[in-house]
């Protein structure tokens, strides 16, 4: 998944609080270049030719879902609990459920996640320029459209192979910040601007230079934008390109996280294209 930045996607079902994001500690100095990191990330990812071939991914796996042990927040749409005015979310198990989906990829941002949950299947469909969503775990049995904030969030996601391989002629710059610890290992933080200026700081492990963290899209919870950060992990070759197994996300200021866990990914699938488009 995308670079598994795309998985962030993803997250837009889960309406329920994560984890803290760990501080890091003070930039230090780095004997390489922006340039030369990014060099010797794409060559750890498999290579640019290996990801300019890849056009399209299937990827299936599970997606926890949070048990009743973490605190809650109000669900828009769903049942009204026992106070009034007070919208509540659906009873959940005390252990985190692990949810089966089934996520498509397609170069020009497209984006294809199927969700399942109590029998049902949740939808949710990014075409390049807009999207939808079905969410009849919410009992809400209707196509609807991607809000702002969520059209915002997709329009700015990278493409399937990342922020880093091909950044150039994407239109993107590339510059080094320092050297941080990411779960006590050394990485270069990196910091991604596209063509639009929109800024994002991803980490590549000083050893591997695989990615191993990135800046996650604001999640807004009780009213307030909370720092996302993206943790990547158990990095295997699919087909000659590099891509991480298992993802977890954490929210600052929220205890629990949410790990999205991959078991089998497909390179260029043939995709109906239908797959893509909103039902009449």
């Amino acid at each position: 998944m995308r670079s598994a930045n795309l998985f962030c996607a993803m997250l837009m079902f889960a309406s329920l609080p994560l984890a803290v994001v760990g501080s890091e500690a003070k930039p230090a100095a780095s004997t390489l270049t922006a340039a030369q990191i990014v060099e010797k990330n794409v060559a750890a990812r498999g290579g640019q030719a290996a990801w300019r071939a890849v056009q399209t991914l299937e990827m299936k796996g599970t997606m926890e879902a949070g048990g009743n042990r973490r605190s809650t927040l109000p669900v828009p749409g769903a049942t009204k609990g026992m106070i009034k005015g007070v919208n509540a979310v659906p009873p959940r198990p005390k252990e985190q459920a692990q949810l089966p989906f089934v996520m498509d990829l397609q170069r020009g941002r497209k984006m294809r996640v199927e969700l399942e949950f109590k029998g049902q299947t949740a939808v949710q469909v990014y075409d390049g320029s807009n999207g939808w969503k079905l969410r009849p775990f919410l009992n809400r049995h209707e196509v609807e459209p991607f809000t702002q904030e969520e059209l915002q969030a997709a329009s700015t996601q990278s493409d399937l192979d990342g922020l880093l391989i091909d950044y150039a002629a994407k239109g993107s710059k590339v510059e080094l910040e320092g050297v941080d610890k990411v779960e006590g290992r050394s990485a270069y933080n990196l910091k991604v601007t596209d063509k639009n200026g929109n800024a994002r700081h991803v980490w590549v492990d000083a050893e591997t230079f695989l990615e191993t963290k990135m800046e996650g899209t604001p999640r807004r919870l009780d009213g307030k934008y909370h720092p996302v950060a993206i943790y990547f992990r158990d990095y295997r070759s699919v087909n000659g390109i590099v891509m991480p197994f298992l993802i977890e996300t954490a929210v600052e200021g929220v205890r629990d996280t949410e790990k999205i866990m991959i078991d089998s990914i497909i390179s260029n699938p043939k995709l109906d294209q239908a797959r893509f488009s909103k039902p009449n």
